[in-house]
């Protein structure tokens, strides 16, 4: 497949663009960011390795988070809870530009500079009750595509009816031929969040599977520090 040169890259990754250029299937993010950031890595928006994006996996001990501007709300305000939410962020450190995310479910334009995103989707001045409380889950894009597996067992009723209907194509397997780890990448609790932020932390999150746990305090600071 043709790649498109760096200067039509960062112009086509800085102008919004519609979310149907995606693969998107409502209520499976994880499909949807997998699948992104293959494509963003293979039309040449992205680095031919991927190496300038990450995955960010957000949910708590609880399952239930509040996110605003989502598509799925019926409010006004785009208010909705998830038990998790998945998004991508892509780095833009050589270019000197701001940092992008990729949220194929949120009603601002894609992609977003990263501190648009947090300020409007999270909220962070927003009073939040505990059980409320974001935690965040930085892999590496490289890292995600090699490991990530889902046979959507968790999309599934005790009856075997799906709660949302499936994408139409293949379950996603692992390089090792591994089904399902989806329940690896969602199991967080603030407890486990990283202390600080240093050059092992940011190694672990180019090397790991599963990455490092950030909280909301950290998010932005540890991003400034990824490559």
């Amino acid at each position: 497949m043709a790649t498109l040169n760096s200067d039509t890259s960062s112009s086509i990754a800085t102008t919004p663009v519609g979310v149907q250029r995606f693969q998107h299937t409502p209520y499976y993010c994880e499909e949807n960011v997998y699948l992104l950031c293959e494509k963003l890595r293979d039309d040449g928006i992205a680095k031919p390795d991927g190496s300038d994006l990450y995955v960010v996996i957000i949910s708590n001990e609880k399952k239930q988070i509040p996110l605003w501007h989502q598509r799925a709300s019926q409010r006004a305000d785009g208010v909705i809870l998830w038990d998790y939410h998945v998004i991508c962020v892509q780095k833009r450190k050589e270019s000197n530009l701001p940092d992008l995310v990729w949220d194929l479910d949120s009603t601002l334009p894609l992609p977003s500079p990263l501190a648009t995103y947090v300020a409007e989707t999270f909220r962070p001045s927003f009073p939040l009750f505990p059980e409320f409380l974001r935690v965040y889950r930085i892999v590496h894009a490289p890292n995600f595509l090699q490991f990530f597996a889902s046979d959507r067992r968790h999309m599934k009723e005790p009856s075997g009816d799906w709660v949302a209907p499936p994408p139409s194509y293949e379950v996603i397997v692992a390089e090792d031929g591994t089904t399902h780890n989806l329940n690896e990448y969602m199991e967080m609790s603030s407890l486990d969040v990283i202390k600080s932020i240093g050059a092992d932390t940011v190694d672990t999150v180019l090397t790991q599977k599963l990455g490092v746990l950030a909280s909301e305090s950290q998010l932005v600071d540890l991003f400034a520090q990824l490559p």
